[in-house]
């Protein structure tokens, strides 16, 4: 009984871990897919492209990069308090004119949700 009652605690304990890791995201994989994004952006300088530099993305309010002219959509959505995080992050990259109707983003965006936490583990390298 002893016996059974372990083995179930190390198999939870080991599925959680891997769960963790999983929503984590592999950075590597999200270099792969920031190729979507990297025609109109950058995430390891601070320069704008077409879009704004992604560097330093988690924590900052929408709309606010400096030398970006953003859509007033995107402005407002700052205004209104929208920061990237994680989530808000996610949201966005889900379906990017839901989120910030008016964006003048033309990306359609990313539906799988394992390509999303990859990405965000590569952005968050150049977040620190």
């Amino acid at each position: 009984m002893r016996y059974s009652m372990l083995m179930v605690t190390v198999s939870v304990a080991l599925l959680s871990v891997t769960g963790a890791r999983a929503q984590e995201g592999d950075a590597t994989a999200g270099a792969t897919v920031f190729k979507k994004c990297a025609v109109c952006h950058v995430a390891d300088t601070d320069k704008n492209k077409v879009g704004p530099s992604l560097n330093g993305l988690f924590g900052r309010t929408a709309g606010t990069h400096p030398g970006f002219s953003y859509s007033p959509a995107m402005v407002e959505a700052g205004k209104s308090g929208l920061v990237w995080d994680t989530a808000s992050l996610r949201d966005y990259l889900h379906d990017p004119k839901a989120k910030v109707k008016g964006t003048k983003m033309a990306f359609p965006g990313i539906k799988d949700d394992t390509e999303i936490s990859n990405l965000e583990a590569y952005l968050k390298q150049y977040s620190k």
